[in-house]
């Protein structure tokens, strides 16, 4: 931050003066000219918040991707399906076991299997092979919509959070005055979502401080630089790769549970997270959980905004925010050269 100050002081000045009039559309009360230009208050606040928690769950999605496609170089375009996937698998143990929390380690496990079965008969013998890669996740991914769409049917399922979580919370920001008693009014908001945003700020600290702070890590690192050489060492680096594989599986799997209780599973669902998640990692940066992190909180927030006020260039938003981060930062705004 100190280097960017002094490198490019104009734009640190732009930069601060737009964060102080963010932060005063937040907390201060909207005068009546600014209403009438922009609209409520608690929509511009509902639509900050609903992208914030978009943006939580994209990092859940995009952060297994990354580790996969960023990280070990593994293009998996079935990414979208093990989401689609862990949401059907969390919704029947939750329903079956009758705990909403019995879905996370179900969806998990079973999708980190699966994603063992990828790794070790499919990336594994195409390694290095990035065309054959993507031809045959594409058709993996189409055969696992149809096996789904036969097994599950076309229906909208809903995973039900448990009754301590449901209902709204009253936040500190107020939305308006009474007229009557001239008491402020505070704006409302899911407990869900602010526990499972939460839940996924804590998941991707762990995994920036295991990448970059721990042995495992290491060892993932340098065998993305240099397999051949770690290999020398006597690693097992084929162990360590099929782990962070599985690993990044079976968080698109615990993604598909968020999804679901947050929205809903539904066919199609794979293709439009996979999409996220590509978008996620281009703007963030190939293999950087910080990258995603910041990636998903754009891209979520953005796409929010845009349905509330441009709901019919909402989708052209997101891909402009893409091609703009191409343009003049191609790494990724948190990616290395």
């Amino acid at each position: 931050m100190r280097n960017f100050a002094r490198k490019r002081p104009i734009w640190t000045v732009i930069i601060g003066f737009a964060a102080l009039i963010f932060i005063w559309l937040i907390f201060a009360l909207w005068p009546p000219f600014l209403v009438d230009a922009i609209g409520k208050k608690k929509v511009f606040l509902s639509a900050l918040l609903n992208g914030i928690t978009l943006g939580g769950l994209y990092f859940l999605v995009a952060s297994g991707f990354t580790l996969i496609f960023g990280l070990m170089r593994n293009v998996n375009l079935a990414h979208g399906s093990l989401y689609l996937f862990g949401g059907y698998v969390g919704y029947f143990a939750a329903e079956w076991s009758g705990y909403w929390l019995m879905a996370f380690p179900v969806a998990f496990v079973v999708v980190g299997c699966l994603g063992i079965l990828m790794q070790l008969y499919v990336f594994r013998k195409l390694e290095g092979q990035d065309l054959r890669q993507t031809l045959v996740t594409i058709g993996i991914s189409i055969v696992l919509a149809d096996l789904m769409l036969w097994g599950f049917g076309g229906d909208f399922y809903n995973i039900a959070a448990p009754s301590w979580l449901s209902g709204p919370v009253e936040t500190f920001i107020a939305t308006g005055v009474k007229r009557s008693t001239g008491e402020l009014i505070f704006l409302k908001y899911p407990l869900v979502r602010i526990v499972i945003f939460f839940a996924a700020v804590v998941l991707g600290v762990s995994m920036w401080l295991v990448l970059n702070r721990t042995r495992i890590g290491m060892l993932v690192r340098a065998g993305v630089d240099d397999r051949e050489m770690l290999s020398a060492t006597g690693a097992r680096i084929q162990y360590v790769f099929l782990g962070v594989f599985a690993f990044g599986a079976g968080l698109a799997g615990v993604a598909g549970v968020v999804g679901g209780t947050f929205q809903s599973v539904a066919p199609g669902e794979d293709i439009r997270f996979l999409l996220a998640s590509l978008v996620v990692v281009i703007v963030g940066g190939m293999g950087s959980i910080p990258g995603a992190a910041l990636g998903a909180l754009i891209i979520g927030v953005a796409e929010q905004f845009g349905s509330v006020y441009f709901p019919t260039y909402s989708v052209v938003l997101t891909f402009l925010i893409m091609v703009v981060v191409l343009a003049f930062r191609p790494q990724g705004l948190m990616g290395e050269r």
